[in-house]
């Protein structure tokens, strides 16, 4: 069932009717309108006026917000949510002020290369808040430090950090804060002088979002890398090779999604078993196949992401950032083929595995819509968890 693309106040105004497991019927009852409106406004064919949605969100109990603005895109409060980045942002901008005055003692720079690691891999446990506390530290003390006393080793120490700001920001949906991050990212690189630091940089930049660049920006990093073949340098080139099937992907080119998957199947085997410990990038055959149903997913052939899906056997040693989005996106594809209760349950351990990722992942609340438009009444599982994601 292809997922329905209208946004306005009717459409919201039957996705909270049905996760109050209420009727057409029920609903016109409750309200001074009669049954015949309430449809045609539900449908979008007659606008609601401001007394039909307050009538609605009184008889639903729901803020009236809720059913003409956009929903919530996190069930953390506001306030909650600036507490955790607006440091981040505030560290982000120090990157050119030279030494910091107000720092009296600065740790070793091998202890921070080390906690620059460790938060690293906190993100990829999906422990997102915890990351997200400590690294405006961190990136403050790198920062000083390669203004002090630079080091290569201290420039990828920066590198990584900023790296990992970038993924905090973008798996708490501030995009906007995760391009600042990765543009100081590629800056630290560039003194860094590693070239696999800034292929990282260039095809995580190309990912972002869409645009008119991305294909240049991966073919870029791949030309940093051109003759190189540590294993290091191998699995970076596959997953640019990734990259580019993510970007033919959204472009629905379909030969082109398949010659680059086939290209990073032939680095995984190249570089053999799974490089986890290659810049946090998990390069190898498991990844190949993610990317495979990712690409179905996204050119929206749902036949082959759910075969695909169905045939993925993660391993024990699976990041668990990466098990939950394989999890949302096999309750996508398991909604898109009509299997709501299976949905509900690989959306339930995703939720489960890692609470703080799948809260914010966009196939969350596109499954969890699809599963309310598919249902006359919503059950209450898929209930609470679309209070969970806010929606």
């Amino acid at each position: 069932m292809p997922l329905p693309d209208d946004d306005h106040t009717g459409s919201r105004i039957r996705e909270q009717r049905r996760l109050a497991r209420l009727t057409q019927r029920e609903l016109a009852d409750r309200i001074p309108y009669s049954l015949s409106l309430l449809n045609q406004v539900e449908c979008g064919a007659r606008p609601a006026t401001p007394g039909f949605v307050a009538a609605v969100a009184h008889a639903l109990r729901v803020d009236s917000s809720k059913l003409t603005g956009p929903p919530a895109v996190t069930a953390l409060p506001a306030d909650r949510l600036l507490a955790l980045v607006a440091p981040i942002r505030e560290a982000l901008d120090r990157f050119d002020l030279g030494p910091n005055p107000d720092l009296t003692q600065v740790r070793p720079t091998s202890d921070l290369i080390a906690e620059a690691d460790t938060l690293c891999q906190q993100v990829r446990a999906t422990h997102l808040r915890a990351a997200a506390k400590a690294l405006p530290a961190l990136i403050v003390e790198l920062t000083h430090t390669v203004w002090t006393a630079p080091t290569t080793d201290a420039w990828r120490g920066l590198a990584s950090a900023y790296r990992t700001a970038h993924d905090v920001a973008l798996k708490l949906d501030y995009p906007d804060l995760a391009r600042v991050a990765l543009d100081r990212m590629g800056w630290a690189a560039g003194r860094a002088s590693d070239p696999c630091i800034e292929a990282v940089q260039r095809y995580k930049r190309a990912i972002l979002w869409r645009c008119a660049t991305s294909a240049p920006l991966i073919t870029s990093g791949q030309a940093l890398l051109a003759g190189e073949t540590s294993r290091e340098a191998l699995a970076v080139t596959g997953q640019l090779h990734l990259g580019l099937a993510t970007v033919a992907a959204k472009n629905e080119d379909a030969t082109a999604v398949e010659t680059h998957l086939a290209a990073a199947r032939e680095m995984a085997d190249r570089v053999g078993g799974e490089a986890g410990d290659v810049h946090w990038l998990s390069f190898g055959q498991v990844n190949v196949r993610l990317h495979e149903l990712g690409a179905a997913i996204t050119m929206n052939d749902f036949d082959t992401a759910l075969g695909r899906a169905r045939t993925i056997q993660l391993p024990e040693s699976t990041l668990t950032s990466r098990r939950a989005r394989y999890l949302v996106d096999r309750a996508l594809v398991e909604m898109e083929a009509g299997s709501a209760k299976g949905s509900l349950k690989f959306l339930a351990e995703a939720r489960k595995v890692a609470p703080e990722q799948t809260r914010h992942l966009p196939g969350t609340r596109a499954t969890i819509r699809g599963l309310v438009h598919l249902s006359r009444r919503a059950p209450d599982s898929l209930g609470g968890m679309a209070r969970w994601v806010g929606l």
